[in-house]
């Protein structure tokens, strides 16, 4: 029986969702919770690979076993499992669903501090030179991206994927209730590795006057990365929804 899990987590403490030699990832942590309460080895598969450092606030995995689950599965898992990470919603599935190559589309956001705040140091990056930042420009840079299907200029070096190309739902800079920061929100259907980080970087190397938007265009047009390339910290990213076909 195969089944889908609901579920979110906080990054800080973990080298990201896949398991890594030496570090503790996600799926390990689950991995052996899982094994601890099923009392078998029950490999698990995610939606997409997160970063280290890096959040999901919405995050499926799935995973088979060869019995139904035990009525109160929710309730001891989420005991088992570390503070950082919850179980939210259980849903036994086809046999050939899959959580990642059945995804339509997910959707990051990244989140911008204006102050210095103790309490989202792990969820937030404080950029204290924000008054340098040329909104218009930011707002610009981001609705740029909705031109382009190719985004070889924002993906990690050494990267090896069939295509470049990615299609963009949403890609805009939105002021937070309280003004004490901002907000980029991101959709897509697929995404390449590092790459809302690599906007992120962008947006605000244009906010600041250090790129020129001209010259992101331009990499764009001929698929080349940036000369002046910045990759945001990873604590300020979230994975935020991921959607599948109705039904």
């Amino acid at each position: 029986m195969r089944y889908f899990i609901e579920l979110s987590y906080n990054g800080t403490n973990y080298c990201g969702w896949q398991v890594q030699p030496q570090h503790m990832s996600v799926q390990q942590k689950i991995e052996e919770s899982l094994a601890t309460v099923l009392r078998i080895k029950t490999p698990i598969v995610g939606c997409g690979r997160t970063d280290s450092g890096v959040h999901a606030s919405q995050y499926f995995l799935h995973f088979d076993h060869p019995a139904p689950l035990p009525d109160n599965f929710m309730s001891r898992i989420n005991k088992v499992l570390p503070a950082d990470i919850a179980f939210y919603d259980l849903k036994k599935v086809a046999d050939e669903a899959h959580t990642r190559f059945d995804a339509t589309q997910r959707a990051y956001e990244y989140h911008l501090g204006f102050r210095k705040d103790p309490f989202h140091q792990q969820t937030s990056y404080y950029f204290p030179q924000w008054q340098k930042l040329d909104m218009d420009k930011m707002h610009k840079a981001a609705a740029l991206l909705h031109e382009y299907t190719a985004f070889y200029t924002f993906c990690k070096s050494n990267t090896e994927v069939k295509t470049m190309n990615c299609t963009i739902m949403d890609s805009r800079w939105v002021p937070d209730a309280d003004g004490q920061g901002m907000t980029y929100h991101v959709a897509a259907n697929r995404f390449l590795r590092g790459m809302v980080r690599l906007i992120v970087g962008m947006c605000l190397n244009v906010g600041m006057n250090k790129l020129k938007l001209d010259t992101v265009k331009q990499a764009l047009d001929q698929q080349e990365r940036l000369t002046k390339s910045l990759s945001a910290p990873p604590h300020g990213l979230f994975l935020t929804k991921v959607e599948y076909p109705r039904g």
